[in-house]
């Protein structure tokens, strides 16, 4: 063994010792360090590959002077960009002990990190109100569940046209409409990668005011080609103002047309969680697909999310491996065969640590702290003269603009200005630029609402 290696495994309880406490230095700081450091001129010149190592110390001491500075606090309370949750002390102990036992959790040939899976598919199933007809896989992100999904919805559109594309491939289906609303923008990339193409997409218009969908517009779609399934992709929580398509009435069209229904729910399905928004949610169980992202609103790390269906019949179909090796098929098929990935870690511990350490309560008191977060800044926002809010606040979403001349240029300054202590993401809304403050880290109190108020006036003041 390396000389620096095997001094380094003599020393595994002092070195995880030191590592533990330079995590807990850096989680203790968190409400004090700049959300988004300043940035230095240009990224530090690459250092040289060592040829020879100076040990995990070294390391630790390197990271901590020459990367973790620049790092941003985005496991903190003020960080509302790209709707990222943190990690909860259990979800944080879950991730540890997932490199610790560095499972293949995709085969039944190993030890028992599938069922430790399913059971937490379960958990999140009855968390979110879907039946014993959907089942579930965890993925690395929405992005990954929403194309799984849609790769389902593909192979049945073969199964409807008597074509399979998992074995003949996209070019077997023809011509194929995909109808939303307001998609996200990885449903585009996913029907990219799925050689659907991004031209596909058909977009509907959507309820005055609102990213919900239009239902009768939606149906006058569907209606436009009469006989021939289409794929319907719904939203749960749209990401610039969380707004619901109607679901039940989504579903119900399918009495008349016939089509697939998926439905991205990637933070949208927590509404379920409190008792004051779970209509919101109602009709998700009637869909044949859902995205839930949970490395938003469970609260565990980078990168973690679900995916259901109920057709895993058809998703082992697409992501079948023909390898003895790789377990085995059969009416209840390893996780390997049902998605991209033949290698992946035990993200379900993470989530497993969170639900069995706070429960559906805890998690409540998550999701419902953080929507009442949400509108006090937007009740904030509205009363300052600096700022319009440009939508309601549905959930856990502020999505506002400068009152005056809101450009993109003067809103990138407003983010640059307040970036020490808030940090949110541009986009646009009504063809108007726009920022967007997204509530879902479990730290997140009213104090700090009120700071982060406080760092935008005094940004868009010094803005003039």
């Amino acid at each position: 063994m390396d000389r620096t290696l095997a001094a380094d495994l003599a020393r595994l309880p002092a070195l995880l010792d030191a590592t533990r406490d330079a995590a807990a230095a850096t989680l203790a700081a968190l409400g004090a360090r700049p959300v988004v450091p300043p940035r230095p001129e240009g990224p530090p010149a690459p250092e040289p590959l060592p040829e020879h190592g100076a040990g995990t110390e070294a390391a630790l001491a390197a990271f901590e002077d020459r990367w973790a500075p620049r790092l941003s606090a985005s496991a903190g309370p003020r960080y509302l960009g790209f709707v990222t949750g943190g990690a909860t002390p259990a979800a944080l102990a879950g991730d540890w002990l997932t490199a610790t036992h560095d499972q293949n959790s995709n085969s039944a040939l190993d030890g028992g990190g599938q069922d430790l899976e399913r059971e937490t598919v379960g958990w999140l199933r009855e968390l979110f109100g879907l039946s014993d007809a959907h089942t579930g896989t965890f993925v690395s992100g929405a992005t990954l569940s929403n194309t799984t999904g849609l790769a389902i919805a593909r192979e049945w559109l073969g199964e409807r046209l008597g074509v399979s594309p998992a074995a003949d491939g996209a070019a077997a289906l023809g011509r194929v409409r995909v109808l939303s609303g307001a998609p996200h923008s990885s449903i585009a990339k996913a029907l990219s990668v799925l050689g659907l193409g991004r031209r596909a997409l058909v977009p509907v218009p959507t309820l005055p005011g609102r990213e919900a969908v239009d239902p009768a517009a939606l149906e006058r779609a569907l209606a436009d080609e009469p006989g021939r399934p289409a794929v319907v992709v719904a939203n749960a929580g749209t990401v610039n103002t969380v707004d619901f398509d109607d679901l039940p009435a989504i579903a119900a069209l399918r009495a008349r047309h016939d089509f697939w229904l998926h439905t991205d729910a990637a933070f949208g399905a927590f509404a379920a969680l409190s008792p004051e928004h779970a209509h919101l949610t109602s009709g998700l169980d009637a869909s044949d697909s859902v995205c839930v992202d949970l490395h938003k609103w469970l609260n565990v790390p980078y990168d973690s999310a679900v995916q259901f269906t109920r057709r895993r019949d058809l998703q082992a179909r697409v992501f079948q491996n023909a390898a003895a090796y790789l377990g085995p098929l059969g009416d209840h098929p390893d996780l390997v065969h049902l998605t991209p990935e033949n290698s992946r870690r035990l993200r379900a511990l993470a989530a497993w640590f969170t639900l069995r350490a706070y429960g559906r309560e805890g998690h409540r008191e998550i999701v419902e702290r953080d929507i009442a977060c949400a509108r006090a800044l937007g009740a904030a926002l509205a009363q300052d003269p600096s700022f319009t809010v440009l939508a309601p606040v549905r959930l856990n979403v502020v999505c506002f603009t400068l009152a005056e001349a809101p450009t993109p240029e003067r809103l990138t300054a407003l983010r640059e200005a307040a970036g020490s202590e808030v940090f949110v993401t541009p986009t646009h809304y009504a063809g108007t630029p726009a920022l967007r403050a997204a509530f879902s880290n479990w730290r997140t109190t009213q104090a700090d609402v009120r700071r982060i108020a406080r760092a935008l006036h005094t940004a868009a003041r010094e803005l003039g």
